[in-house]
């Protein structure tokens, strides 16, 4: 078991570090990462013996088992390796799905020897040397210079020579099949293509050696015993290997560098043995001249000829004399080298070879190669030359005889040109190395002929081009017919490039010029224009005479009279330059093409029309197709194509016979099995369609339009096609290739257009005939509807995955991936055009009926029966790294249909249908998303190299695969992300265990790749890699992460697996920010992302109350402390959990860092660059503004930009319809103007979306800021430290946002986070205030919290300056002074924005505002004296300072507030209105008030109420429109009733006839009805829109409220006010009447009563109807009298309902109906009970004061009867007892009840009081039970998810509600007590002293003088049914004398005692005055006095 574990761990050792090494050598040398070059240095000399030994695998020793495992090379050792890797395949299977651990093994077991040979190739190419330069650091370069030297020493040439030998694919393959090592197609695939690579890395290796620094003489004779043994493949080409090797072996030879004159020539020379060592020469060169022939004589003249230029080059130096034995033998080693057909060999054996273009190096060799033979050895060529001509001449002279030519003619010059076309006939790296034959008559524009390497603009010496091009001109001169075809080719190889195209071009125009003609005689040179053209045009006059009639039976080639075979190579080589020449240079093609005698394209067609073979045909239109490039010649190229009836499309009448290319395909291509013509037909319609496209094609013959050409394309080529025999089998794909080309070109171009849908009638031949559509239409049309077209197309599709599937090489495919990418390309254009063509489609009145092709592809598949089409799209994943341009389509197709939830849940059950199939769609989206070659481009070019391009693709297939999992999210389940994440599709999404790829059988998924992106390089100090080298994947896996962590079905199993199997927060937060300048957007985006996932991280881990979880993120984020490393599985210990957030707070303050919430806010420039507007001299700028609004979308991300393509497709149509040949003059100015305006439009798009990414980035910082402050635990962070965290934020966004540059667009976010910061702020700094600090801390106040509630300083702190806080009063000025410069910015706009701020400032001001302290009754202890000369507390301070600094901002300030208070938005105006209600309560000076009243914005608000009126009379309908206008309406009157608070407010509402306006409102006599069952309990269920009632109540109580408080604060206008009231009762007096009246019992209606009857008792009494301002006559002032009169009545009627035992039953009602959370209603309604009874008291004796000034004349407002009092002293207390009616006199006994009630009611409430307060001291003390009461109370749900700590906040805040309750209560009974003792006091006294008895003798006097006299009484008695005379006159001797007995009784001992232990509890405390006890005293005399 222990050698098991060792030999896993061994294993793990090799292959992992094998990978690592690789890829710090990629990130060094390729990458250029800086610090990776450290990391580089410690890895090479960690694995330096690794280098040494090279493949060779270690010694396992395994004594244990008594085994030793001696593994020896790689032959030897391999199985008991691939045993090793065996277990490493177990941890790495779920990256190979489908393979098992063996499988897996050998993979991983060659993947490790590739990575050793690609890091040994990549550091030797990064030397200093002699080809080039990789520009990198000096250190790096000595560093692999210098390991690379050691490795050398140690015989790396030997060893890798060796490796490459013995390894080989089909050995390791039997090895492997014996063993059982080798799996499925694609397994043996990966590991050929493995070990294949591995050779090849290990033969560049050398290579590239040979390029820096050549090999030793010992090394250099390795190599060539290599050689010798070389063979060639089966093709006769070299392997890419052995070409690497042989190649190695020229640039050892290779002196051509010492002509450049660089820096370090010198160097380089004294390095180069070949100049240095004569040994060196001496052996090579024996070697070389006296071997054996090799085994491939080719190869040995090849070395041979190198060394032969390598000596020539070498005597060409000045000081090589001593080398001149060697040196002289140059020629005779190049004889021998042509002698064995040395240009024979390069041509066909290395310039053949596959891989001999894909390296830039080697085509610079065979080039130096073939110029410095054609340069150095000038005799030579000349002897080639001579030769030829000799043979030309014996080959005439046998044709002559009629014998054979002889065999043993040499063909040297012929392979020598032969080799120059094919070596400059393709030039991917754009080098135009060719130009060296050329010498210019004029000079060249480039400087850098060569291109340049090593940095320096690398020039020929002239000579040497003069040579050369000399060369090339006088092969030309009296050329034998034997190198004619040779010459023509090899010039078609040397003009193959722009500038070379351009020279030869010359040089064919010169030679048939009148100068050449006279040195070639008449006929002119035979390599010339003239001869070329003239030759075709008595081949066209010949063969036109030839032409067979149209109604010839057959049509059919007719033997060729006029060409024979070698005219026909001879032209067709002729064609091939001339294409060559036009294909590359533009001005060749106008000046052939406008050439009067040549006119090409006319004889080109002509030709075509004659009987010619197919393959001249082909060539003939392939030579037209190279002019079509330019659109001009494209236009015109049409006509005469239609004209020549090339394809026929127009059938002249009694034609019997077709003609024309669909015969030639049809009769004689498909009978040769051959269709070059089709091909080379197809490919001209390709080029055609690009440069130039006219719609009237044909017009005046036919129908016009394209469609006969797409006809023949769709149907005669492409749909058969498959059907058709091919003798080469590649062809079948080439011909499908190139037809589908067109398809796409031409549905790429088309737009669908509203024309398009109409039919367009054209005249032909005097009738109207419908012309064709457009092309693209007609695909369109047969790509959404189950066509041939279509089903081709799908099933080519199935066939192409096939064949990859099987991984084996078959003849033309790259020609079918090219076809399927067309397939899938045409595929993707229609879905994109879809929309917009049938939506067109339905405005149309077309009667065409398309299908979308999403449905479509549902479709079921006539092939397998089974909807499987989008399963082979999908499987093109699968071949992502082999074909990324299929896969980059097939995801581009997937993530287009998935936007369909209904297609998702189709798609997913045909993706999982089969088993093998879904592992493989899994496999393959894995596959494209793990891809490492992918590279994100921040500004990609169009001519990129193929290598970069493909990068490209990988990574866009990325993206696609990624917006395809964002958009399948936000489906339904099931659906495709679902899938490919690794979820349940059965089973509940929400019940998904996600695990580590392999654990419990878990596949690797897409969720596992997304992650493994993010998390390469969070180790490291930079950060994710994803983050810096491609932000847009990072920016999208980040959302798709948060997705996952957002939905609710997905959200728990993720967070689950992210938190425990990847810690992935806390990794990636700690890198944040991510501050990138270059893509400012992307890293924006991936922040927001993260911070958003954070956010909900937090919020799950403090809900499920993960503490250590959710303190590990706050720490990362708050922290001001550099983050202490935390223990890897992020579980901290105890004495973590209780660390405080920020623990180091008072350690020196140097070693702080700036918290990363802080970090990340500063990485959001609030600034931003406006592009300058458009200065435009053509276009008009405002219609371009238009236009530009025109060409707006919303993108993917919902953001608002404009389409820069179809803006520049509106603008380039608007320059073409331009009339007139100005235009034509002008277009080029046009189209820059053009190019400016998509350039603003660009930058206007990327301001856009930097604007909408910015705000992104600070919405989630926000959310994230709100979480932290909201939803984790208050315990995590010490209350300190909040308030300096809020003060830290507030501070930063202010200052970023009030910056000059700031944008404004970022306020609104900017102004909701400052609200809710403020918002914290104030919490936290108001619990702070109500918990006294435990330990006092120099410099901070000290407050503790006293028994009433006040502040006062703690013993010894008078001499500590008062600071407000923990954060102190500086920075709350400091916050203040930010917040109103934010509003002051804001100016007149913004008004949303001002909202947030205005809710701030409240927040802010409610600091200095004292908290809710209970009332302990003990505060009036203090005397008025203490209370004034009491110093100022911290509140006051606060307030008096926040309101000097809001005063110092001055009219501007108030200007702003006052503006929003009267007019915008609702909300708005609330809070505005809010913020005057607290400002002007703390303003002492009453700055604001004067402001309001001087500017009239007071004037304004009360005048609104009149338009509030007519909105709030619609909130009473049953059901109303909005109730935003209901609480505009609460804050408009809550403001007005502060105003009315201060005495000069009261006056100034009065002034502007407020209470005139609330008279006036009609909305108060709206008053619906009450409904009686659902009273007190309102039994309906609460809904959140209040019943009509509710509403009519929010109405009615501030106008009530209001009334009160003017009433109470106008002092001097006191008589006024009421007046002005009273007018308001009268004109609403039926709705007063009505409550008065309402026997309802609910809170509401009580408060109305409390309220109502309070200004009744202030304003319905004497002397106020003389306030009024009309003149009162007598009807009017009855009717008033009548009205006051009333009011009195119903308000004395009210004490038998409220003071009598009617209360009881009230109360019993609502016991009944009351539940549990109404408790507090209970205590409302008691207290409103309360407050009627002392508001009808305070009546009663208001009137009596008022109206009787003597005690003689008392007005008496109750009969002198107690019996109600004796009656409910009585048994019968619980029936209910008469009520009183209201038009009869109540009697005393009610005063005397009430009495007594509230007696006993003040003690039950005294001690309530005094056990709460108990309570209140002691809340930790109490029950858990109770506590959980005291909270339910005000939090009704729950109650059990808080914590203790809260539950207290809970239980006090009650508590203090019930002591304020209690007290006010006990305030109202003492008042009740006083005044009913009063009344009581003042009747019997009356009655008792004064009345005269109705039985007495002067009665009758007694009553009229008491009442003559009193006018006013009189007013009160006119109302018949309150006569007080009546009651007073019935009262007989006998009523008062019970009235004494009764009175006695009722007021005993008892009654006495209670009423002065109340004096002695409360009263007395209030006040010195004992007011009870002088009652008490005056009444008890009064009963003892008998009448006399």
């Amino acid at each position: 078991m222990i050698f098991f574990s060792k030999l896993f761990f061994l294993a793990a050792s090799l292959w992992g570090p094998y990978k690592d090494i690789w890829q710090t050598v990629v990130n060094a040398i390729w990458k250029r990462q800086p610090e990776a070059i450290h990391l580089l240095d410690q890895v090479l000399k960690k694995h330096k013996p690794d280098f040494i030994s090279l493949y060779r695998n270690p010694v396992i020793n395994a004594s244990q088992n008594g085994i030793a495992i001696l593994g020896g090379t790689l032959r030897c050792g391999f199985f008991w390796w691939f045993y090793i890797f065996h277990s490493v395949g177990e941890h790495q299977q779920p990256h190979f799905p489908g393979l098992t651990r063996g499988l897996v093994a050998v993979l991983l077991y060659w993947d490790g020897k590739r990575c050793i040979a690609n890091s040994l190739r990549a550091l030797i190419q990064s030397r200093r040397g002699k080809t080039w330069t990789l520009e990198l650091s000096t250190e790096l370069v000595s560093m692999t210079t210098r390991f690379t030297d050691e490795l050398m020493e140690q015989g790396l040439t030997q060893k890798i020579l060796t490796l490459v030998s013995h390894i080989n694919v089909n050995n390791e393959f039997e090895k492997l099949q014996r063993e059982r090592g080798l799996g499925s197609e694609k397994h043996r695939k990966e590991v050929s293509d493995l070990i294949k690579e591995c050779r090849q890395s290990l033969a560049e290796s050398l290579f590239v050696w040979t390029c820096q620094s050549p090999l030793s003489k010992d090394d250099t004779l390795i190599l060539i015993s290599y050689l010798e043994k070389v063979t060639v493949e089966a093709d006769g080409l070299l392997d890419c290997v052995n070409l690497s090797l042989l190649m190695a072996l020229l640039y050892c030879f290779d002196v051509s560098f010492l002509e450049q004159s660089t820096e370090d020539r010198e160097d380089l020379m004294h390095q180069l043995p070949l100049l240095i060592e004569r040994q060196y020469i001496a052996t090579i060169h024996t070697r070389l001249q006296d071997s054996q022939p090799w085994k491939l004589p080719g190869l040995q003249a090849t070395v041979r000829l190198a060394w032969a230029l390598a000596l020539r080059g070498i005597s060409q130096l000045s000081d090589v004399t001593a080398l001149a034995e060697f040196t002289e033998a140059d020629e005779a080693m190049a004889e021998l080298a042509i002698a064995d057909d040395v240009f024979l060999f390069l041509t066909e054996s290395v310039v053949g070879s596959e891989n001999f273009y894909q390296e830039e190096f080697y085509i610079r060799k065979i080039h130096n190669l073939v110029t410095d033979f054609l340069a150095l050895m000038p005799m030579k060529v000349k002897q080639l030359r001579n030769r030829a001509d000799e043979d030309a001449r014996m080959i005439h002279m046998s044709m002559q005889m009629g014998n054979e030519p002889p065999i043993s003619l040499r063909r040297d010059l012929e392979h020598l040109m032969l080799l120059i076309s094919e070596l400059y006939r393709k030039d991917p790296f754009n080098l135009e190395l060719a130009l060296e034959y050329w010498c210019p008559s004029e000079p060249l524009q480039s400087s850098t002929i060569m291109g340049s390497y090593l940095g320096v603009a690398h020039q020929r010496p002239p000579q040497r081009q003069v040579v050369l091009s000399k060369f090339v001109r006088q092969m030309g001169d009296l050329l034998p017919s034997t190198i004619y075809i040779p010459y023509l080719k090899m010039l078609r190889g040397l003009a193959s490039g722009p500038q070379c195209a351009h020279y030869c071009f010359s040089l064919l125009k010169v030679n048939g010029s009148s100068h050449a003609e006279n040195i070639q005689g008449t006929g002119g040179s035979p390599v010339s224009w003239e001869h070329f053209f003239r030759s075709l045009m008595l081949y066209h006059e010949h063969l036109r005479k030839d032409l067979p009639s149209a109604d010839s039976v057959q049509y059919r080639p007719l033997p060729l009279r006029g060409i024979t075979q070698k005219e026909q190579d001879g032209l067709i080589s002729f064609l091939q330059l001339t294409t060559t020449i036009v294909k590359w240079s533009e001005n060749a093609r106008l000046a052939l093409c406008e050439h009067p005698q040549w006119t090409p394209v006319i004889v080109i067609l002509g030709l075509l029309q004659c009987s010619i073979p197919p393959i001249l045909k082909a060539e003939l239109l392939e030579n037209l197709t190279a002019f079509g490039k330019s659109p001009e010649i494209a236009a015109s190229l049409w006509q005469s194509l239609e004209y020549a009836q090339i394809l026929q499309t127009v059938r002249a009448p009694g034609q019997r016979q077709a003609t024309g290319i669909e015969v030639e395909l049809n009769e004689v291509e498909s009978r040769c099995e051959e269709y070059p013509l089709t091909r080379a037909f197809c490919q001209l319609i390709s080029t055609l369609v690009e440069s130039s496209f006219p719609s009237n094609l044909g017009a005046g013959l036919r129908p016009p339009g394209f469609d006969p050409y797409l006809q023949f394309l769709r149907d005669t080529v492409f749909l058969r096609f498959r059907t058709r025999a091919y003798r080469i089998a590649a062809e079948k794909w080439e011909v499908a290739e190139v037809v589908l080309e067109v398809f796409y070109k031409l549905l790429r171009d088309y737009e669908p257009q509203l024309e398009d849908f109409a039919d367009q009638y054209v005249e032909l031949q005097g009738e109207e005939i419908i012309a064709h559509k457009p092309p693209g239409f007609s695909l369109m049309y047969h790509l959404l509807n189950e066509s041939p077209m279509l089903e081709l197309s799908l099933s080519l599709l199935e066939e192409g995955v096939k064949q990859l599937d099987t991984y084996a090489p078959f003849p033309g495919k790259t020609h079918l991936e090219k076809a399927v990418q067309y397939c899938l390309a045409l595929l993707n254009l229609t879905l994109q055009k879809e929309n917009l063509f049938m939506d067109l489609l339905r405005e149309s009145h077309l009667s065409l009926i398309v299908t979308p092709l999403e449905q479509l592809l549902q479709g079921i598949n006539p092939r397998t029966k089974k909807a499987d089409n989008v399963v082979n799209i999908a499987r093109y994943l699968y071949h992502g790294n082999s074909n990324p341009e299929l896969a980059f389509e097939s995801a581009k197709i997937l993530c287009c249909i998935s936007c369909n939830s209904n297609i998702q849940i189709k798609l997913v059950g045909d993706f999982t249908h089969d088993q093998s199939i879904s592992q493989k769609l899994m496999a393959g989206f894995v596959e494209c998303l793990d891809n490492e070659d992918a590279e994100e481009l921040i500004n990609p070019e169009d001519d990129l190299e193929s290598e970069k391009k493909q990068s490209r693709i990988y990574h866009e297939t990325k993206i696609h695969i990624l917006n395809l999992l964002i958009t399948s999210l936000e489906c339904s389940p099931p659906n495709l992300a679902l899938y490919f994440l690794g979820y349940e599709l059965k089973k509940p999404v929400s019940t998904t265990n996600l695990q580590d790829p392999g654990v419990l059988g878990c596949p690797r998924t897409c969720l596992h790749a997304i992650l493994n992106i993010l998390e390469k390089g969070t180790e490291t100090r930079t950060g994710p890699t994803a983050v810096q080298e491609s932000p847009h994947l990072a920016e999208l896996c980040y959302q798709v992460i948060y997705q996952l962590c957002a939905c609710s079905d997905t959200s728990g199993p993720t967070m689950r697996y992210l938190r425990t199997s990847q810690d992935f927060l806390f990794s990636q937060l700690q890198h944040l920010p991510f501050s990138i300048k270059e893509h400012e957007i992307s890293a924006l985006n991936q922040m927001s992302w993260l911070m958003k996932t954070a956010s909900i991280e937090l919020r799950v881990t403090s809900l499920n109350r993960q503490r250590s979880h959710t303190q590990r993120l706050l720490h990362l984020l708050l922290d001001d402390m550099p983050v202490k490393p935390y223990l890897a599985d992020g579980e901290g210990g105890m004495e973590d959990e209780s660390r405080s957030i920020s623990a180091f707070l008072h350690i020196d303050t140097a070693s702080k860092v700036r918290r990363k919430i802080l970090s990340i806010l500063d990485s959001i420039d609030f600034s931003q660059e406006i592009p300058e507007p458009l200065q435009l001299d053509f276009f008009d700028r405002t219609q371009i503004e238009q236009v530009i609004a025109n060409c707006e979308h919303k993108n993917a991300r919902g953001q608002v930009i404009c389409n820069v393509k179809y803006l520049h497709r509106v603008l380039v149509a608007e320059v073409n319809a331009l009339p007139g040949m100005a235009a034509i003059g002008q277009r080029p100015l046009l189209m820059e103007e053009i190019n400016t305006i998509l350039q603003y439009v660009v930058e206007r798009n990327k301001l856009l979306q930097c604007l909408h990414a910015k705000r992104h980035a600070l919405e989630s910082w926000r959310q994230l800021v709100e979480i932290i402050l909201t939803a984790c635990p208050q315990d995590l962070i010490q209350a300190e430290d909040r308030q300096l965290i809020i003060r830290d934020l507030l501070q930063d966004v202010h200052d970023k946002i009030l910056d000059d540059d700031a944008a404004q667009e970022l306020m609104p976010v900017v102004a909701g986070a400052v609200f809710t910061l403020t918002a914290h702020l104030s919490q936290s700094v108001r619990t702070e205030q109500k918990r006294p600090l435990a330990v006092p801390v120099p410099g901070h106040s000290q407050y503790f919290l006293m028994l009433d509630g006040s502040f006062t300083s703690s013993p010894g702190s008078e001499g500590i300056s008062v600071g407000f806080a923990s954060i102190g009063d500086s920075s709350l000025h400091i916050i203040l002074k930010k917040l109103l410069d934010f509003i002051l910015k804001t100016g007149g706009g913004f008004q949303r924005v001002r909202t947030h701020l205005y809710g701030s400032l409240l927040y802010y001001l409610q600091i200095a505002q004292r908290p809710d302290e209970p009332d302990t009754l003990e505060t009036a202890k203090k005397t008025m004296w203490e209370r004034l000369t009491a110093p100022e507390d911290a509140f006051s301070k606060l307030q008096r300072e926040n309101m000097a600094i809001i005063e110092s901002y001055g009219a501007a300030l108030m200007e702003v507030v006052c503006r929003d208070a009267c007019d915008g938005h609702e909300i708005g105006r609330m809070l505005a209105l809010a913020l005057l209600d607290r400002i002007v309560s703390v303003d002492k000076q009453q700055q604001w008030l004067l402001y309001l009243s001087n500017s009239g914005y007071l004037k304004v608000l009360v005048d609104s109420l009149a338009d509030d009126d007519f909105t709030l009379q619609s909130l009473l309908t049953p059901q109303p429109p909005l109730l935003k206008a209901l609480y505009t309406y609460e804050s408009k009157m809550a403001f007005l009733t502060r105003v009315a608070k201060i005495q000069q407010g009261a006056l100034e509402l009065l002034r502007s006839g407020v209470i005139v306006r609330l008279a006036q409102c009609q909305v108060y006599d709206m008053r619906p009805e009450t409904h009686h069952q659902g009273m007190f309990g309102m039994r309906d269920p609460p809904v959140f829109i209040p019943a009509p009632v509710e509403r009519y109540r929010q109405i009615l109580l501030p106008a009530l409220q209001l009334c009160q408080v003017i009433l109470t604060s106008s002092m001097a206008q006191h008589l006024q006010a009421a007046g002005q009231v009273l007018q308001f009762l009268i004109s609403h007096s039926d709705t007063i009447q009505a409550i008065l009246r309402c026997q309802d019992v609910s809170a509401g209606s009580l408060q109305e009563l409390a309220f109502l009857t309070g200004i009744i008792s202030k304003a319905a009494l004497p002397g106020v109807l003389g306030e009024f301002d009309i003149d009162i006559n007598e009807g009017t002032q009855m009717e008033l009298q009548g009205h006051i009169g009333r009011f009195q009545r119903q308000c004395l009627g009210l004490l038998s309902r409220f003071g009598g035992s009617d209360r009881l039953h009230q109360f019993k009602l609502q016991d009944d109906n009351a539940e549990g959370d109404r408790v507090s209603k209970r205590d409302e309604i008691e207290l409103a009970m309360q407050q009627i009874c002392a508001n009808v008291m305070e009546y009663c004796q208001s009137l009596m004061l008022q109206c009787a000034p003597t005690f003689q004349h008392t007005i008496c407002l109750f009969t002198p009867s107690l019996s109600e009092s004796t009656n409910r002293d009585g048994p019968r207390q619980d029936t209910q007892a008469p009520v009183v009616p209201y038009w009869r006199l109540p009697g005393l006994g009610i005063i005397v009840y009430l009495l007594k009630q509230n007696a006993n009611d003040f003690f039950s409430y005294y001690d309530s009081h005094r056990q709460n307060v108990n309570k209140l001291q002691n809340v930790e003390q109490l029950p858990p039970d109770e506590i959980k009461e005291l909270c339910q109370s005000v939090m009704p749900a729950g109650v059990d998810k808080i914590s203790t700590a809260q539950k207290y906040v809970l239980a006090r805040r009650r508590l203090v509600k019930l002591i304020n309750n209690r007290a006010k209560l006990l305030s109202l009974c003492s008042y009740i007590i006083e005044t009913c003792l009063f009344i009581l006091w003042r009747h019997l006294e009356y009655y008792l002293l004064h009345c005269t008895p109705t039985d007495s003798q002067d009665s009758l006097l007694a009553s009229r003088t008491s009442f003559k006299s009193r006018r006013l009484q009189d007013s009160f008695s006119s109302e018949p049914n309150l006569d007080f005379r009546n009651g007073k006159n019935r009262v007989s001797q006998h009523d008062i004398d019970q009235l004494q007995i009764e009175a006695t009784n009722s007021f005993g001992e008892s009654l006495q005692k209670k009423l002065l232990d109340i004096e002695g509890l409360y009263s007395k405390v209030r006040s010195r005055y004992t007011f009870i006890q002088a009652l008490v005293r005056r009444i008890r005399g009064l009963l003892r006095v008998s009448r006399t």
